[in-house]
């Protein structure tokens, strides 16, 4: 009785949210809100870039949009079309992700400069280590705030071994396959040195284009020697970061917006974004993501367990522990 009871205050809840807009689902359609005001018609937009970067990852109950791809994706076509927007300030909050959704945030970061000449300027906040490293390197110019953790460029796949556990516990896997390496990597068993090989080579082949995406957004700043020297997975403060070129600037979003307007050759502009929860966008520092978090109350070990198998542009230190 008393859980039919809680089920039916929640289902009432859910429906007089659906009544009296509470903004918990969101909007139909996505909204221009204003974030800094002015009577200038230009507009600069904020497009935030945040959590795990993934297509596969679990996201909240109340999440209005799909995985960050569709999110940024979505952004980008509407500034393109808005003549009135005349650059992007790149918000970057991520310790990185799936390879292949790093790489697409890349690329479609950098055909919206090529189609539109519209300058992007990436900010990074908190975090922005190895794929929202690679993602940075897409924009015109790189600013990060004096506390940002940044660098951490390269390429990680874990295997995990649970031959031993199993033996303990008495399970015997049996495995039929077509072909010597139809397993490879198998959690059942030690990896053989054949298998090692093959994983190492697609890391290798992996990180080297980790390298030529840096080296095309820094091809001023840094060599190819320079960049393996500091390339090899460690992480950077700002101030170590801007000493080895790896960023433009250190500053605040001031800084971005005076950068951004510069590139673009407007004086006045009016800061705005895009969400389908206009309500919760009062200011430049509400919660970057308009959805409930990806991962809102978990730790870095909870995010570890979400992960697919495969390859990733990402710094996620927990995971060994």
């Amino acid at each position: 009785m008393k859980k039919l009871m809680i089920l039916t205050v929640i289902i009432i809840l859910f429906l007089s949210s659906c009544t009296w807009n509470l903004d918990l689902l969101g909007e139909k359609e996505i909204k221009e809100v204003v974030l800094v005001k002015s009577k200038a018609k230009d507009k600069i937009l904020i497009v935030d870039v945040s959590g795990i970067l993934g297509t596969t990852l679990r996201y909240g109950l109340l999440e209005r949009e799909g995985d960050i791809l569709s999110q940024v994706y979505h952004r980008l076509q509407l500034a393109a079309e808005d003549p009135y927007v005349k650059g992007i300030i790149l918000r970057v909050d991520t310790p990185g992700g799936e390879v292949t959704a790093s790489d697409i945030l890349y690329n479609e970061i950098v055909k919206f400069r090529e189609r539109t000449t519209k300058p992007v300027v990436t900010l990074m906040m908190g975090l922005a280590t190895s794929g929202g490293y690679y993602v940075a390197s897409a924009s015109d110019h790189i600013i990060a705030h004096p506390s940002t953790i940044t660098g951490s460029i390269g390429v990680i796949s874990i295997f995990p071994n649970l031959k031993e556990l199993f033996s303990k516990i008495g399970v015997e896997v049996n495995v039929i396959k077509s072909g010597e390496m139809k397993d490879s990597g198998s959690a059942f068993r030690d990896m053989t040195d054949k298998e090692r090989d093959l994983f190492q080579a697609i890391i290798d082949e992996l990180y080297q284009k980790f390298l030529d995406v840096v080296l095309h957004g820094r091809e001023n700043a840094l060599s190819l020697d320079e960049l393996k020297t500091i390339a090899d997975g460690r992480i950077y403060t700002a101030q170590q970061a801007h000493k080895l070129k790896l960023i433009d600037e250190i500053g605040y979003f001031d800084a971005a917006l005076e950068k951004v307007k510069t590139l673009a050759r407007v004086r006045d502009v009016k800061v705005i974004t895009y969400t389908y929860y206009p309500k919760k966008k009062t200011n430049l520092y509400a919660k970057s993501l308009d959805a409930p978090s990806v991962f809102e109350g978990e730790d870095f070990k909870d995010v570890f367990k979400s992960l697919k198998s495969g390859f990733y542009y990402l710094w996620l230190p927990q995971a060994a522990n």
